[in-house]
């Protein structure tokens, strides 16, 4: 297991995050990660640094665990309070893809189950 390489990384995009997470209630956000942050933090070579991550009510609700990336994205999400707020109470997803643009979708929980 990797020894939360990108943690210190993300920590770096946290501010960014936050202030993308809240805009993301009225509409889809992204914007473009550096990608020579991510590359002197570990090598993914072929691998790359593409995910998604899913989260309701601040909780991981798909598979992260080959991706040390998500990983760490999360780690830093739930040790940011503000953020840890936010995400109560609604679904969010955060991907990565190739270009290194990073998007995020946040809608409600539904009160409906």
């Amino acid at each position: 297991m990797e020894e939360r390489k990108y943690l210190t990384t993300w920590r770096k995009y946290i501010p960014v995050i936050r202030l993308h997470l809240k805009r993301s209630l009225n509409e889809d956000q992204s914007f473009k990660l550096n990608i020579t942050d991510f590359e002197s933090a570990g090598d993914r070579g072929k691998s790359g640094y593409t995910f998604s991550l899913a989260m309701e009510n601040g909780k991981v609700t798909n598979n992260i665990s080959g991706s040390a990336v998500a990983r760490d994205l999360f780690e830093a999400l739930k040790n940011d309070e503000a953020i840890k707020d936010f995400i109560q109470d609604k679904n969010i997803k955060i991907s990565v893809g190739k270009s290194f643009l990073l998007t995020i979708k946040t809608t409600h929980v539904s009160a409906y189950k």
